[in-house]
């Protein structure tokens, strides 16, 4: 089985796009709600697409599979299959040995950017950079999934 360990964070101000390495712009959608064991995720990011099925539970760790599929599939789903979609820009931070991926939300869920860094372990040590702020590993409404059935822009501050 596969298991992804991840952690999430929100950002703090803007120190971390002049250390981005790379961006990549993301459309991506989900094929089903909230119910299930699972999510389903259709990913464009340029002329690449996946499938990934990802353990519909909290926390750092995760079952997860992944598998490339043509683009112009993965273009057709998110325009007539998905109920929720969600279009970010992942830039890619190297610090302290890991590579962090910064998600800057647009549209619906514009003003929202957070941080993620994968783990061997889900007790491994990592450095914060400055531009790391509260962790929301344990927060169902920060998850992609979330975000694309619920906006942050339908939340009350």
């Amino acid at each position: 089985m596969a298991i992804e360990i991840e952690r999430k964070f929100l950002v703090i101000g803007e120190a971390w796009r002049t250390q981005a390495q790379r961006a990549e712009p993301m459309r991506q959608g989900y094929l089903g709600g909230t119910e299930g064991k699972a999510s389903v995720r259709v990913r464009l990011q340029r002329e690449s697409a996946w499938l990934n099925i990802k353990a519909a539970v909290l926390g750092s760790r995760r079952a997860e599979y992944e598998y490339a599929i043509p683009a112009a599939d993965a273009a057709e789903m998110l325009d007539t299959l998905c109920v929720g979609l969600l279009e970010k820009t992942r830039y890619y931070v190297e610090f302290g040995g890991f590579v962090w991926e910064v998600d800057e939300f647009h549209g619906a869920n514009a003003g929202l950017i957070v941080a993620e860094i994968e783990l061997d372990a889900e007790d491994q040590a990592f450095a914060r950079p400055e531009w790391v702020g509260q962790e929301i590993t344990s927060e169902r409404r920060y998850y992609n999934h979330a975000l694309a059935l619920h906006p942050y822009c339908e939340w009350e501050r």
